[in-house]
């Protein structure tokens, strides 16, 4: 829903799981947030959300009043858990209204 969101309790890093019913194959992946400096994803083909490798770390565009939206195309990508890690942001709190990940 476009009315909600998930807000950070204000200290870093923060993060989030998503799992998925079985090991998919994603293409891209799309994040709409609001003031969050530096992102990390991470992935996970365990049937458990255990043994996260990195994939993706970059520094997101300060975007004053506007949601950050932000899309990390993924060439032959596996997963069965997607971590997302806040590791810094542009103030104390940052919020994520959407996250989409497009495969089969």
């Amino acid at each position: 829903s476009s009315e909600t969101f998930w807000a950070t309790t204000g200290m870093f890093p923060q993060e989030f799981v998503i799992g998925f019913p079985k090991c998919v194959k994603i293409s891209k992946v799309a994040i709409q947030c609001y003031l969050v400096r530096t992102l990390r994803i991470e992935r996970s083909v365990s049937k458990d959300p255990v043994g996260f490798e990195q994939c993706i770390e970059k520094d997101l565009e300060h975007t004053e009043g506007q949601l950050q939206m932000e899309e990390f195309p993924l060439p032959e990508f596996q997963a069965t858990y997607l971590r997302f890690i806040i590791k810094s942001a542009f103030d104390h709190f940052v919020s994520v209204h959407r996250v989409m990940a497009e495969g089969t």
